[in-house]
């Protein structure tokens, strides 16, 4: 019997490359806005005269918001398609970022990270809803990473570009400037991205009100895999989301007694080192579907390694060369939360994937959101103690790994069993 085709799987090709790259490039700025506060933590300090707990409130609110609407955007995704919904983000992180350009005041600037990461919210979630529309479900895992690895070019520029922007033109212009890109992104977005391609439309779902959305929810949540999704999510990603948006650039000046310019260097490795490994777990979960665990286990089990050297260091700061493999490492964090769509993706049918990301996509962005609050009161609370405020790392991973290993069993179970029948359901399809 000849190889049967996926009914309903689409063609990819080179029109689905340019139509996701355009819905990617949303992305790609929404990351360049969210960090853009990691390269002026210490300039926002100055500039609104907060203290440490005071600063983190800036990601802390940016994330919130960006966690509280993961499952919503999850079913406007699913509802409205994508195009609508990143030409909504791409409209609101611009203004929050504008925003955040000319506030005067604490008040104010906070008001505009809240809108930023509102914005920023509905992006990922629609560009892997895109990536899922215009290309086979075998390329996934590789396209969800290769999303995840534009991010971090994202990330890269607001590390190398805009901090010297920053010290250079000043922190209106900086971030005024920046703003223009999401215009750029809006126009694109509005011109060229399509949600679906020809003959590949997904089934209308009738409108049924808040029965409906219940269901959905309730529906994905049910499914092992996407809880397993979600808690990979949240015990891979946090240390790096946590040191690349804000308290990185601090803990490397004031604990490890680095220049700004060396600090932004070890920054900057953190972002090389991400893209780098998201092209390789990318490859090697597209083509080892049981490598997925493995994987996501050893980066965390490697996080926490490094973690622990670096802040039980004896002398006053740890040497450069343990703080490059500390970064280094760190920066495996994005691609191993990756991992977490790759268990949520298979546990749901094409019309809950948006609900489903959401939901995985809650896990990472609320463990970041509980650490950066707990350094900061703790750096409060201990005189800038960093080792005390940093192990709070140690205990969300603890958490994270007990989840994950109480529902890896169901996952797989649930997993073989969609297997099973999905080839019944082949062997019925005329060759």
């Amino acid at each position: 019997m000849s190889a049967v085709a996926i009914p309903g799987d689409p063609p990819g090709g080179r029109r689905a490359l340019a139509v996701w790259g355009t819905g990617v490039s949303v992305y790609f700025v929404a990351v360049i806005f969210r960090t853009s506060l990691g390269v002026a933590g210490l300039d926002a300090a100055d500039r609104f005269h907060v203290n440490a707990s005071a600063l983190s409130t800036f990601s802390i609110l940016q994330l919130l918001v960006y966690a509280g609407m993961q499952i919503p955007v999850g079913l406007l995704v699913d509802r409205l398609g994508t195009k609508k919904v990143l030409a909504l983000g791409a409209v609101l992180f611009t203004a929050g970022q504008l925003g955040f350009a000319f506030s005067p005041s604490y008040g104010t600037a906070l008001a505009s990270r809240a809108l930023l990461g509102c914005g920023d919210a509905l992006t990922f979630i629609s560009v892997l809803r895109l990536g899922s529309r215009w290309f086979p479900a075998r390329r996934g895992p590789l396209v969800a990473q290769f999303a995840g690895l534009v991010g971090m070019a994202g990330n890269l520029v607001s590390t190398l570009v805009l901090a010297r922007l920053l010290h250079g033109i000043g922190w209106t212009a900086a971030f005024a400037g920046s703003a223009a890109a999401g215009a750029v992104v809006l126009v694109l977005v509005l011109l060229f991205l399509k949600d679906h391609p020809e003959g590949h439309e997904p089934e209308p779902l009738p409108h049924q009100g808040a029965a409906y959305v219940r269901r959905q929810i309730a529906a994905s949540w049910r499914e092992p895999g996407t809880r397993l999704g979600l808690w990979v999510h949240f015990t891979t990603q946090f240390p790096a989301m946590v040191f690349l948006l804000l308290w990185g650039l601090p803990f490397l000046v004031e604990a490890q007694g680095l220049s700004r310019a060396v600090a932004g260097e070890l920054l900057t490795l953190v972002v090389l080192s991400n893209m780098v490994v998201g092209l390789v777990y990318g490859q090697i979960v597209a083509r080892h579907h049981g490598a997925r665990l493995p994987l996501a286990l050893g980066t965390v089990a490697a996080t926490a390694a490094l973690w622990a050297a670096t802040l039980a260091y004896p002398g006053p700061h740890a040497p450069m060369w343990l703080l490059i493999v500390l970064c280094a490492v760190l920066g495996a964090c994005g691609p191993a939360s990756m991992i977490g769509f790759d268990f949520a993706r298979p546990a749901n049918p094409p019309e809950r994937q948006g609900t489903a990301s959401g939901i995985t996509n809650m896990g990472g962005f609320v463990a970041s959101m509980t650490t950066l609050f707990a350094i900061g009161v703790l750096l409060d609370s201990t005189g800038d103690d960093y080792s005390l405020a940093f192990s709070v790392v140690f205990v969300l991973q603890a958490v994270g790994v007990s989840q994950i290993l109480r529902l890896r069993g169901q996952a797989a179970r649930r997993e073989r069993e969609r297997l099973v029948a999905s080839r019944v359901e082949t062997v019925h399809v005329p060759a």
